[in-house]
């Protein structure tokens, strides 16, 4: 049970190590895109390609029909990486052992639908995987299995989205192979991630720098992170924290050198509104009054 990419390695390990998968759920088609053709999502399409039957409803809840096709399936396990839907009490008890969630982070840090975006963005060493058996509470259900990854200086959401969902695909094969004895969560060190919204991507330049290089790296690609400058949005793509002083959001030299509350950003792509990305420099040698403007 899984949606986007992040589910897909987990699908082909399970297929690959010989399991017999009764059937795979994901989200149904939908419009994308810029010409919002309706699309399978990547784990729809992963299923197909392994010739494996497909499930796609729309909701679960008040779902008796679809409560009962699954209860049909008389699973050992579902196994659930990213799916989209919450799980109602009668899908949850269903399987033999339960089902066991691939979570992209190392619980109880981390709760939520944004643990990947959210463990960059507030600076933490490291990230990882957490299989657990899922509860009614969100993420709140006892642990199987957990494996740490590093979270570099310069590595952003996408890097660590694919490291980790290698890892969760290494975690299930073994939690199922292993049967370990489930843990309950600690009580302390409880965070949240929450949903993300493309508000979340504005940069204010009175943060640090390191705090903003966080943020872009976070929010890429998606919300993305920008800002105003000279009278339109600027979308910045990537950036290297770097000394300097100014007023924040002052442009520092040519090479697109911003102050921040502290320290300086030097935004190396950017982006305009329906053009390129290009680099941050030879962007700004298309503003002669650079050194006069100012990022907002």
């Amino acid at each position: 049970m899984g949606s986007p990419a992040f589910s897909v390695p987990a699908l082909q390990a399970l297929h690959t190590a010989g399991h017999d998968i009764a059937a795979v759920y994901c989200q149904p088609p939908r419009p994308a895109g810029r010409g919002q053709a309706v699309q399978k999502c990547a784990v729809h399409l992963a299923a197909e390609a392994l010739g494996l039957p497909v499930r796609t409803p729309a909701k679960l809840r008040h779902n008796e029909a679809e409560h009962a096709a699954f209860a049909a399936l008389a699973l050992d396990a579902a196994i659930v990486a990213a799916y989209g839907l919450i799980l109602p009490p009668a899908m949850l008890g269903a399987p033999r052992l339960g089902c066991l969630n691939i979570h992209a982070s190392l619980l109880p840090r981390w709760r939520g639908a944004a643990p990947i975006q959210a463990a960059i963005m507030a600076g933490d060493p490291e990230s990882g995987v957490t299989i657990m058996r899922m509860e009614e509470g969100l993420d709140t259900g006892p642990m199987l299995l957990s494996a740490p990854v590093r979270i570099t200086a310069e590595i952003t959401t996408p890097m660590l989205h694919d490291a980790l969902a290698d890892l969760g695909a290494r975690l299930i094969l073994q939690a199922l192979a292993d049967a370990p004895t489930p843990t309950p969560q600690p009580a302390e060190g409880v965070t949240y991630a929450a949903k993300l919204t493309r508000a979340d991507g504005r940069i204010d330049w009175t943060q640090t720098a390191d705090a903003l290089d966080r943020q872009i790296r976070a929010l890429n690609p998606w919300p993305g992170t920008f800002c105003d400058f000279a009278g339109a949005p600027l979308k910045i793509l990537a950036a290297t924290p770097e000394a300097g002083q100014g007023g924040a959001g002052q442009i520092l030299d040519p090479g697109f050198l911003v102050a921040c509350g502290t320290a300086a950003l030097r935004l190396t792509r950017v982006q305009r509104p329906g053009r390129p990305a290009m680099p941050g420099d030879a962007f700004l040698r298309g503003v002669p009054t650079w050194d006069s403007a100012r990022l907002t």
